[in-house]
Order: C-alpha cells, then sequence, then structure tokens
C-alpha cells in the first residue's frame, strides 16, 4: 500500500486552514497548516509535499510567489490556488504559472477534496510509471 501524500494547506485566515484540516485527514492524507506565508517559505525549502494549497493573496507573500518557489524546488509538487479576490486575471495569471487547479472562495470542502484527489490520482500514476517492472 502507499504511503498517504502529504499536503501542506497555507491560509492567513487560520479558520480555512481549520476547516481543510479534519476533512483532508478523514480522506486519507497527512495535512499540516500553516498561516505564516514566510514561514511558509521556509517549510518548502525543508520538506516535499505532494500537494499545496495556498491562499493567493495574502500580507507578505503571495501563493504565486509560493508556487514559483515550489515549482523551482520541487517541481512534481501539485499547487492549488484558492482565493477569495477570484478574477479572471488572478486565475490566468496563475493557470499561467503552472498552478495544478485555482478555487473561488468560499468553496464547498467536497470541492477542494474532488481537486485534491484528481491531483492524487495523478501523482500516483507518475510514480506508478516510474517503478521499475518486477
Amino acid at each position: 500500500m502507499d504511503e498517504p501524500l502529504e499536503i501542506l494547506v497555507l491560509d492567513d485566515e487560520p479558520i480555512v486552514c481549520t476547516r481543510i484540516k479534519p476533512s483532508l485527514e478523514k480522506a486519507g492524507y497527512q495535512v499540516e497548516i500553516m498561516t505564516d506565508s514566510v514561514r511558509a517559505l521556509d517549510r518548502i525549502r525543508e520538506k516535499r509535499f505532494d500537494i499545496l494549497i495556498t491562499d493567493y493573496r495574502m500580507s507578505k507573500v503571495t501563493g504565486l510567489d509560493l508556487l514559483n518557489l515550489q515549482k523551482q524546488i520541487w517541481p512534481d509538487t501539485k499547487v492549488i490556488i484558492i482565493s477569495g479576490y477570484a478574477t479572471l486575471e488572478v486565475a490566468r495569471k496563475a493557470l499561467q504559472s503552472g498552478v495544478y487547479d485555482f478555487m473561488a472562495k468560499p468553496f464547498r470542502l467536497y470541492e477542494l477534496k474532488e481537486v485534491v484527489e484528481r491531483a492524487a490520482q495523478t501523482i500516483r500514476a507518475a510514480r506508478q510509471s516510474q517503478r521499475p517492472e518486477t
């Protein structure tokens, strides 16, 4: 059996993190939450996460900043950006930058879990194709 995928959830609104974490853990993922975007930069440098879920607009570091760092260090990580400022321009920038998906707040937890599960299936398929045949 495969190890559970690891997810980092970053949002400067603690309520968002505390709502997402138990939902994803119940679905079988290991979830770490953070509310400080600057500390999240350090955490991304320290550890590879399979999936990063990040807010788009935060006080010091944007979701696109995190996406760019994530892609430089761990290019296989799937990044999902969530935003309360979901304009067409913001979504376009995110998608052009290589985000896996973009979701407007407010969203329902089941919608986020569906996006996470699609990302997880992509990750598992890629890992399966990299395994040597026995």
